[in-house]
C-alpha cells in the first residue's frame, strides 16, 4: 500500500499500527512508546511486520514494568523475585534471544530457586557475598560445569537489575568462580565404519529410510546444525558455484546472528554428488521446496549404530564429523570455523578440534627433510665454503 509523503518524516515511516514505525534505509521496524512522559525508541530487530507486531507488545509490557519496578526500588524494598521478573520480561521481549535460549534460561531459573530456598522473597539489597559463596558451594557439586556457569550468569544478571534500579550498589555474585569446562572426548566413526552406518540406515526397510540416510549424509557433508539442515531449500543450493546458503529458522534465523543474516558453505565433492543425485529424482520440486524430506532421524541412527557396532552418535555429532574430516584433510581451523558458522575467529573450534591439528602437524613434519633425494637415494648436501675477497 502506498503512503503519502506526509506520513514519512525523514528516514522514518509511520505504519498503520500504534507505536510501530519503520526505518526506511534498513527496512527495520522500531517501537516508539511514551511511558510516564518519557519517549522510548527501540529496534525490534526485524524487517517483517508480522514479527514486529508480536515483539512490540512484549517490549511495551517490559518497558512499563521497568518503570514500575524502578519506582518500587526508590520507595521501598525490592525483592530478588521482583528483579527476576523484570529480567525475565526483558529476556522474553528481546528479539536477539532465540526461543531455545529463552527456554533454557527458564530451566536454569527453576534450578536456581530450587537450590536456594527463600531467595525469591529475599530483599535484593540484603544478599551478601557469603550467601552467594555458600549457595555456590552447595550447587556446584550436583550439576555439570556448563549448567553451573550458566546459573551463575543468571544470578549476576538478576542482581544487576537491582543495581540499575538503585536498590544496591554492588554485585556479590561476582565473587563466585566459574567451573572449568570438561573436555568432551569425541568418539566418531572411521570412514569405512561411517559408510557401513549410512548403508544400514538406508536399508532399514521403513518408508522413510532413504530420506533418513540422505539427512545423515547432508549433515555430515555440510556440517549443518539440524535446525539449519531442515530449513535449506533448493533455491539455497547453487551447484554452479558449488555453495549452499544457510539461513536457519525462518523466524529466528541463524544461531548467534541477527535476523536476515546468512552464511555460505562450500560443497565438498560428496555433497555435490549428493545434491546432483537428489535433484533429478525430484523433478516436481519447486525452488522453495525443502531439500530434506525428514526433519530428524535419531531413532534410525541409534538402530544402525547398534547393528554396525559403533558408538551412538547424534545429529550434532555429524557436524563434528564434518569438521574432523576437513581438518584431517588439511583445511585450516579458522576456515573450518567459518564454514561451521562460528564468529570467534576459530577459538571454539581450536578448543574442540585442536588435538586433530596437532596430530596433522606431526604427520606433516615427517615429510620434511634436509637431505636431497637423487634417483631414490637420500644424499646429504655438501657444505659450501664462502671466502671473503
Amino acid at each position: 500500500m502506498k503512503r503519502s509523503k506526509s506520513e514519512q518524516t525523514g528516514p522514518w515511516l509511520k505504519t498503520s499500527y500504534a507505536n510501530l514505525i519503520r526505518y526506511v534505509p534498513s527496512g527495520t521496524y522500531f517501537a516508539r512508546i511514551r511511558i510516564q512522559g518519557k519517549l522510548i525508541v527501540k529496534s525490534l530487530k526485524t524487517d517483517a511486520i508480522s514479527v514486529a507486531k508480536l515483539r512490540l507488545g512484549d517490549l511495551e509490557k517490559g518497558e512499563r514494568q521497568n518503570v514500575e519496578l524502578r519506582a518500587a526500588a526508590v520507595t521501598g524494598k525490592m525483592t530478588f523475585g521482583e528483579c527476576l521478573k523484570l529480567y525475565s520480561d526483558r529476556r522474553k521481549a528481546d528479539p536477539t534471544f532465540k526461543p531455545k535460549t529463552k527456554e533454557y534460561y527458564e530451566y536454569r531459573t527453576k534450578a536456581l530457586l530450587k537450590s536456594w530456598p527463600g531467595l525469591q522473597e529475599q530483599d535484593v539489597r540484603k544478599i551478601t557475598k557469603t550467601d552467594c559463596l555458600d549457595w555456590a558451594a552447595r550447587f556446584r557439586t550436583g550439576v555439570s560445569p556448563s549448567s553451573f556457569n550458566h546459573t551463575i550468569v543468571l544470578l549476576r544478571h538478576v542482581i544487576e537489575v537491582g543495581i540499575e534500579a538503585g536498590a544496591r550498589y554492588d554485585n556479590p555474585a561476582r565473587f563466585i568462580k566459574a567451573s572449568a569446562a570438561r573436555t568432551t572426548q569425541l568418539r566418531l566413526p572411521e570412514p569405512d565404519q561411517f559408510a557401513a552406518f549410512v548403508k544400514e540406515v538406508e536399508s532399514d526397510g521403513k518408508g522413510y529410510c532413504r530420506h533418513s540416510a540422505n539427512l545423515v549424509r547432508f549433515l555430515a557433508y555440510g556440517g549443518f546444525r539440524i535446525h539449519e539442515a531442515r530449513n535449506i531449500k533448493w533455491s539455497d543450493v547453487d551447484s554452479k558455484r558449488r555453495k549452499i546458503v544457510v539461513r536457519g529458522d525462518p523466524t529466528t534465523g541463524l544461531k548467534g546472528r541477527r535476523s536476515g543474516e546468512v552464511r555460505e558453505v562450500p560443497m565438498i565433492p560428496e555433497m555435490y554428488d549428493l545434491v546432483e543425485r537428489l535433484r533429478p529424482d525430484r523433478p516436481d520440486d519447486h525452488a522453495d521446496a525443502l531439500v530434506m524430506r525428514v526433519r530428524e532421524c535419531q531413532k534410525a541412527m541409534d538402530r544402525a549404530a547398534k547393528v554396525v557396532g559403533m558408538e551412538r552418535i547424534t545429529h550434532h555429532d555429524l557436524r563434528h564429523l564434518f569438521a574432523t574430516r576437513c581438518i584431517e584433510s588439511g583445511v585450516d581451523i579458522p576456515t573450518v570455523s567459518r564454514w561451521l558458522g562460528h564468529r570467534d575467529g576459530g577459538a571454539l573450534a581450536m578448543r574442540t578440534y585442536g588435538h586433530l591439528r596437532d596430530q596433522h602437524s606431526t604427520a606433516m613434519a615427517q615429510q620434511v627433510s634436509f637431505q636431497k633425494t637423487i634417483a631414490g637415494e637420500s644424499v646429504a648436501p655438501k657444505p659450501t665454503l664462502s671466502v671473503k675477497p
